[in-house]
């Protein structure tokens, strides 16, 4: 038999090489932006030495009090809310009723006026904490 005569039949296989590098592309860039994402409030918390929280415990509600006294409220999917007084009760106040016994915990910075850390807690007392912890780094 000739080449000439020979009829050429389609080829029937996908060539997976290029969905294969186009995927690892995407984990690589997803595997880079996704620590980006979490976004939080910059607060020098002061050193203490005290007991780590329960692993088992729910996922807790975070307010912090920045440098400048600004109170930015955390819940669930890691993105702060800087908020004033009466919003953060409001929200502060739904969280706690639809999530009954959540940790609710203050974030101060070193820095920052007592008062203002306390102001921080009564307003989480309004809006229906029974209990508030105090977030510290550990000694080093």
């Amino acid at each position: 038999m000739s080449r000439r005569g020979r009829k050429l039949r389609p080829m029937a296989e996908i060539n997976v090489v290029p969905y294969i590098d186009v995927m690892l592309v995407l984990l690589v860039i997803f595997m880079i932006t996704a620590p980006l994402l979490t976004q939080g409030v910059k607060v020098d918390l002061p050193q203490a030495d005290a007991q780590p929280m329960e692993d088992d415990a729910k996922r807790p509600l975070v307010l912090s009090v920045d440098k400048a006294g600004a109170f930015h409220l955390t819940y669930d999917d890691d993105r702060t809310k800087t908020l004033d007084e009466e919003e953060l009760l409001r929200q502060a106040s739904a969280i706690i009723a639809n999530n009954p016994g959540i940790p609710v915990l203050v974030k101060g910075d070193r820095d920052v006026d007592y008062g203002r850390v306390v102001r921080a807690m009564v307003l989480l007392q309004n809006a229906g904490a029974p209990n508030i912890g105090l977030l510290t780094d550990p000694p080093e």
